[in-house]
């Protein structure tokens, strides 16, 4: 979960624990009338996942009868699986290079997750950020640095701690190494603790977009595409693929940005209800415009990138949606 200071992490993470305990068996919706709760896995509050899990969970509120869904604030990918695995969310937001590992029993997992997708829904760029005054210029120029590598638990720590090893950086001896999610990070470069930090996530991310619009302040984005065949090779292409943060999306940039780019996976446990997760499914795509209006990523939320590869299987009750669309590859 999301790391704060002080009595704030209190406040924080009692909500969420009440939340996630409360959840109730993954059935279908409305059964005699009873009321479904499903707790969404998210991300933190800078980032992208959070805003556009509260969509999701509006659109299933209002339009799949007797079903209520709350987004919740989390450390992101690697914590949502286990909340998955251990019954304490029902939906969840993962980045595919942590999902492989989840159901691959690797990495930061130590067994194989009974995790099954629901949709591939935008890709994440990996935002590598410092400011216009500093000296570092490249990834090499990080080394000896103080940096942000993502929150403990999240999507981006892993992607993070992958590209400074492609880039030749051991993110544990060359670095000075800060786990700090978005907007934590957003905040220590502002303040001089940290010489730049990492990011993956959609487009604009908001602790990001902020931090470009703060007065006195102008950011600058280090390429590090040249990561992505390293990547693909060791990992798999559906994994890593090439990504660009145009100029026009942060205040301050001077040119397009090439970054490392992963999709991003909304799943969900093996045993869920196939009829509840058909439902899900045919609301995301029925709503999509709503969606949209409250984050601009879900405008990439398509049918025909929904069933892209995914380290993880598809659920039954999404393929039968998908099915039904005529859009499911056989």
């Amino acid at each position: 979960m999301r790391r704060v200071s002080g009595v704030a992490s209190v406040f924080l993470l009692v909500p969420l624990a009440l939340t996630l305990t409360s959840c109730g068996p993954q059935g279908s919706s409305g059964k005699n009338g009873s009321v479904v709760r499903l707790s969404i896995a998210t991300g933190g509050t800078g980032g992208v996942f959070y805003p556009y899990g509260g969509g999701i969970a509006k659109v299933i509120g209002e339009y799949i009868p007797n079903v209520e869904a709350t987004a919740e604030v989390t450390a992101a990918s690697v914590d949502n699986l286990k909340f998955l695995r251990d019954r304490k969310a029902d939906l969840a937001f993962t980045t595919a290079d942590t999902l492989a590992d989840g159901v691959n029993g690797t990495g930061s997992f130590n067994s194989k997750l009974p995790i099954r997708t629901l949709a591939l829904l935008y890709k994440n760029y990996l935002h590598v950020v410092t400011l216009a005054s500093s000296s570092i210029k490249t990834m090499k120029d990080l080394k000896g640095r103080t940096v942000g590598t993502g929150s403990p638990g999240s999507g981006t720590e892993i992607t993070t701690v992958r590209v400074l090893e492609a880039h030749g950086i051991d993110p544990e001896k060359d670095i000075k190494r800060q786990r700090l999610g978005a907007s934590e990070s957003a905040d220590a470069l502002k303040d001089g603790k940290l010489d730049a930090f990492f990011w993956s996530g959609g487009l604009p991310t908001a602790a990001i977009l902020d931090l470009a619009h703060t007065s006195g302040i102008t950011i600058r984005l280090l390429a590090n595409d040249s990561a992505v065949e390293s990547l693909q090779n060791k990992y798999g292409k559906p994994l890593y693929v090439q990504g660009v943060v145009p100029k026009t999306m942060y205040q301050g940039l001077d040119g397009d940005v090439g970054v490392v780019s992963t999709p991003n996976v909304l799943v969900v446990h093996a045993d869920m209800d196939e009829n509840l997760v058909y439902e899900i499914t045919k609301a995301l795509f029925e709503h999509q415009t709503e969606l949209a209006a409250i984050h601009p990523e879900a405008v990439n939320l398509t049918l025909e990138y929904a069933v892209k590869e995914s380290p993880a299987p598809f659920h039954p009750g999404a393929i039968r949606y998908y099915k039904e669309r005529h859009v499911w590859p056989e």
